[in-house]
């Protein structure tokens, strides 16, 4: 019965929900995959990536999850009190009990046949399951703190709800609660995840009835995630991008650009290059003068190499950011 319920559990319930959302993800890393936004390393400007290829990170991170969890395959019993056939054995001792149990468990329930198990099925399959769910969620409470820096950063905006009140004090704010409800949510159903993960496994010699009470909180964990879910998908419907704070930000970081320099006077065999670039730009806020001035001043390079510095900005230097994130993965 506990393999039914977790089987429609997830196959009506939290795949659907979980799966949505990596498509909403999916469809906002392809929405925005040519916008840049200046990364953020250790907290340090850093190489400029775009909205869309973070949120695609995500994308692919939860769909893989996904996947893990759907692989898993869902078990159950039906061989006697010790799982022996024992019972059965005797009144019908011609029949072979392990092929008939097996169809019936296959192909009447729709399950896994267990055919080695004590008097109870083991539970490890549950256990993969609920791992699953976990990871899930911490990809989720991952997005949840990047969503909430973003915002704090002002490289998200949010959109005010008419009768909503933002702090209990402070009139002109707007809280990301969605986000930080989110993250209490999921660490709910990690913390049960963990706690049933931890003790369905262990069963004393041929059965104790500890499982049976522990089993009883497996909705939780589903309840809990699910209701994770929600609140970050209603706080994303609330974002906006605020392209002016992205634009304004990597218009003062021209010291990102010291990578793609120093990797093109490597191509010339410039053994310095590192510490030329080091020495111009670390710890420092470089105008987009120095920069340029320093670009055309490599008389080492091609005329059509030291052009490609001189043309670079901080916006431009994304790579391949957009062909990455527009491909979609649904």
């Amino acid at each position: 019965s506990y393999g039914c319920m977790i089987r429609d559990g997830l196959k009506n319930v939290w795949l659907p929900a979980a799966t949505e959302f990596a498509k909403t993800i999916d469809g906002l890393a392809i929405k925005d995959a040519h916008l840049p936004m200046l990364a953020h390393t250790h907290g340090q400007p850093a190489t400029p990536t775009t909205v869309g290829k973070e949120f695609k990170v995500y994308a692919y991170r939860l769909k893989s999850s996904i996947e893990n969890i759907e692989s898993i395959k869902i078990k159950a019993k039906f061989n006697g009190a010790t799982g022996n056939y024992s019972a059965i054995g005797v009144p019908f001792p011609n029949i072979n009990w392990e092929e008939a149990n097996k169809d019936f468990v296959e192909n009447y329930l729709g399950l896994t046949f267990n055919p080695f198990t004590t008097q109870i099925e083991s539970h490890d399959y549950t256990c993969h399951i609920l791992d699953g769910i976990r990871h899930f969620n911490n990809i989720l409470m991952d997005l949840d703190v990047d969503m909430w820096l973003y915002i704090s950063m002002e490289y998200f905006k949010q959109i005010p709800v008419k009768g909503e009140v933002g702090s209990s004090t402070m009139p002109h704010k707007v809280n990301p609660i969605r986000f930080e409800n989110s993250e209490a949510n999921a660490d709910f159903s990690n913390n049960i995840c963990v706690a049933l993960s931890n003790k369905l496994p262990k069963s004393r010699m041929q059965r104790d009835l500890s499982d049976s009470s522990t089993q009883r909180n497996l909705g939780l964990a589903f309840g809990y995630s699910l209701q994770a879910i929600s609140e970050t998908t209603g706080g994303l419907a609330k974002c906006v991008v605020n392209e002016a704070k992205l634009a304004e930000d990597l218009n003062e970081k021209w010291e990102v650009l010291a990578e793609p320099i120093q990797t093109m006077l490597r191509k010339y065999g410039i053994a310095d290059a590192y510490d030329q670039l080091k020495a111009l730009t670390r710890g420092k806020n470089i105008s987009k003068e120095a920069i340029l001035e320093f670009a055309q001043g490599l008389d080492v390079l091609s005329e059509e190499d030291r052009q490609t510095l001189v043309n670079m900005t901080p916006a431009s230097y994304i790579g391949r950011a957009a062909d990455i994130a527009e491909k979609p993965l649904f």
